[in-house]
């Protein structure tokens, strides 16, 4: 079909220039100059424009319409994958028409500008000096969300661009399902006596955290040759090109389980993107199913894997090597639990995993009050230290420990909180399969063999990039939609035994 081939060739140039336009984000995040990120905006801005104005091409829409592609149908006389490729990029065709190139490149200026003033606020725990962009970035969300729009709450159509297809009110229903379980597990938790993890107060250099950090990104299987690490001010992992998939990471000398886990945690998505199908390669089916399921990949690998005993029966005496002195008298058992203390804290990129998924709770509310109006930007910082006390039970003492504290509103990235917490759903569910296709599960762990786990997932998941719909792989592999309670089962079996409740 001389149509459809036409359509991958567009397709293909945006795809090279949207991982272009992913150099210019990376490289501000890790080396540019700090007095650059004027220009750098401008010359984002610019390729964003561009980017738009060929993804709205009306050739499109005449394609399409020759290939009788529309919202229900496309022709069923070609393969698998180019039915998902014209369902796929119709479906962003129809979104992407519906803003004006002047918003979108009015957008993504003010989102470079707003990450350096973020960065700034930050530092200096001055929320003035990021609020106006807050605010303007807010004004734009509204604006696009009016115009893309919605049937039931502006929040579905930001958040569609995330997780496809998903409402506002199905995520929080699943969130109203997990909330009362993980309030009564921390509840629980609460009254045990806490483990000891007063031996982590120590220094750990963090010349030895990144040599052990690189071990267990290659025991997972992330191939170096077709990627790298760097060290940002915000861990991330952002695709160049299919053998280009580069990952950031952290590291505080007094706290090493933060670049430990860190680096397992970008790993995993990476894991995904170097997993994509040939067939999808250059195309914009290679990409995650949803950031949900992006989530899962990341969330399970940090902590399904990395904080498993038997994970850590490999790995430790590799730690212990590293650091003789500070952990000559840590026992396996004592460093396993610590790594899984539960303790409501401020922080959610250091969040144990019982107590995380609030902190995602907690924005996404948020999240919904302010792109509906109903909570401005002057009052945020007020209401999300009512919702931190509530949540749990603690409020900070500072704009950093609390509405300064992640880069996603800076970004522009509203809409996507939620999928960490899904992540965690969809990751506990592929699991109970996983285990079931693997009975030597731990044993691999053990024996440090990851390589069929990794095999697990890029046959049943990374393979078929966005081809499939998050709520059809999940039923293709599981049998049955998202349900929130095998997460909670998970933690409950974990924890009863780690805090004897």
């Amino acid at each position: 079909m001389d149509d459809l081939k036409k359509l991958k060739e567009m397709d293909h140039e945006a795809y090279l220039l949207t991982h272009g336009i992913a150099v210019l984000y990376w490289d501000q995040e890790t080396y540019m100059p700090e007095n650059a990120v004027e220009e750098r905006s401008e010359q984002i801005s610019l390729f964003e424009g561009i980017l738009h104005n060929k993804l709205i091409d009306d050739k499109w829409g005449e394609l399409f319409a020759g290939l009788s592609v529309d919202e229900h149908s496309v022709p069923d006389n070609i393969s698998d994958t180019d039915q998902a490729f014209l369902r796929e990029s119709y479906r962003r065709y129809k979104r992407k028409i519906k803003l004006p190139v002047e918003l979108v490149t009015e957008f993504s200026a003010e989102v470079s500008i707003a990450q350096s003033k973020w960065i700034k606020a930050k530092k200096t725990d001055d929320y003035s000096l990021f609020s106006p962009h807050l605010e303007k970035l807010l004004g734009y969300s509204r604006e696009m969300a009016d115009l893309i729009g919605y049937d039931e709450h502006p929040y579905d159509a930001l958040l569609d661009e995330y997780e496809p297809w998903m409402k506002a009110e199905e995520v929080k229903r699943v969130f109203d399902k997990l909330e009362p379980g993980l309030r009564s597990l921390i509840d629980r938790i609460g009254k045990a006596p806490q483990v000891d993890t007063e031996f982590l107060n120590q220094d750990f250099p963090v010349e030895m955290q990144g040599k052990f950090g690189k071990m267990l990104q290659e025991g997972m299987g992330y191939d170096y040759n077709r990627g790298r690490l760097d060290i940002t001010a915000h861990p991330f992992m952002t695709s160049l090109g299919y053998n280009d998939v580069r990952l950031t990471t952290h590291y505080n000398k007094n706290d090493l389980l933060s670049g430990i886990y860190s680096n397992i945690h970008e790993a995993g998505h990476g894991q995904y993107e170097q997993g994509f199908g040939k067939g999808l390669r250059g195309s914009l089916l290679a990409n995650g199913s949803s950031m949900g399921i992006h989530e899962s990949q990341s969330r399970f690998w940090e902590n399904i894997v990395g904080r498993d005993i038997n994970y850590w029966a490999n790995y430790y005496p590799e730690l212990v090597k590293i650091y003789p002195e500070q952990l000559k008298d840590v026992h396996l058992n004592d460093f396993y639990k610590a790594v899984n203390k539960v303790e409501p804290s401020l922080i959610r990129i250091e969040a144990d995993e019982v107590t995380y998924s609030m902190h995602v709770i907690l924005r996404f509310r948020l999240e919904m009050d302010m792109i509906a109006g109903d909570l401005s930007v002057k009052d945020l910082p007020d209401a999300w230290n009512a919702e931190s006390e509530k949540l749990f039970g603690i409020k900070p003492d500072s704009n950093s420990q609390g509405i300064l504290q992640d880069i996603h509103w800076a970004a522009g990235l509203y809409g996507y909180f939620p999928t960490y917490a899904l992540g965690n759903l969809y990751g506990a569910q592929f699991t109970n399969i996983m285990k079931e296709d693997l009975p030597d599960f731990d044993l691999c762990l053990i024996k440090g063999d990851l390589l069929p786990i990794k095999e697990w997932l890029n046959g049943k998941i990374h393979k078929y990039g966005s081809s499939v719909s998050a709520s059809d792989l999940i039923k293709q592999i599981s049998g049955e939609s998202l349900n929130p309670q095998y997460f909670l089962e998970y933690l409950e079996k974990k924890y009863k035994t780690i805090y004897d409740i």
